[in-house]
């Protein structure tokens, strides 16, 4: 009777051990985006440039042992690209902005040093383009017609971070698309050159 209380003690110290030890925790993130695209045909378009934007969000991390953890986040990010025009000099940005949901493994390599891992998927929320028409300094902001693009881009997430004592973090990533940016039906150059997206992140954040 004796031994059969304490394996129940025991066991109930354990699973409040392992309670404690899987409280997820929260924080606030943002940085820094050097979005791009890629595709069969891309590069015959006058070698397009990236756009620099900002990533800003939520997230949270869910301990399942001492080393991994699944990390979900919500990202407001803006990516897109620029390009010059294939006829003159003229300078088009677009701009594509979308709320991100990555779901992430996480591995911490030693004490603060992890690397992240999985899919993403993001929701079109505004496209536009900035164009700056040569031999002028006039920006002019056009919305586009949201049907030429798909409303949902799937991707996967690489990335590395590094969390201080205190809560604070520094992150890189790298997005690389798996779904067309563009509609196959869009009546557009891209559409015809499988345009994905390729966006390298950089920022910091804090977990509570």
């Amino acid at each position: 009777m004796k031994k059969s209380i304490l394996a129940i003690a025991i066991a109930f110290l354990g699973i409040n051990a392992a309670s404690a030890q899987e409280s997820p925790l929260f924080g606030v993130k943002g940085g820094i985006n050097f979005s791009n695209f890629s595709g069969d045909g891309i590069n015959s378009y006058n070698d397009p440039d990236g756009r620099t934007s900002f990533n800003l969000g939520l997230l949270a991390e869910i301990p399942l042992s001492e080393r991994f953890s699944i990390q979900p986040e919500v990202l407001y990010s803006g990516q897109g690209y620029d390009i010059a025009d294939r006829n003159d000099a003229d300078d088009i940005e677009y701009q594509l902005d979308y709320i991100n949901v990555p779901v992430l493994a996480k591995f911490y390599v030693v004490e603060g040093l992890s690397l992240e891992a999985g899919p993403q998927v993001g929701f079109l929320v505004n496209s536009e383009i900035d164009y700056d028409p040569s031999g002028t300094n006039d920006n002019n902001s056009i919305s586009l017609d949201d049907d030429q693009f798909n409303k949902v881009d799937l991707s996967v997430a690489l990335g590395a971070s590094y969390k201080f004592r205190g809560g604070f973090f520094v992150n890189a990533r790298y997005n690389a698309g798996l779904s067309d940016i563009y509609d196959d039906s869009a009546n557009t150059y891209f559409a015809k050159a499988d345009a994905k997206h390729s966006v390298f992140q950089a920022g910091i954040g804090f977990m509570f």
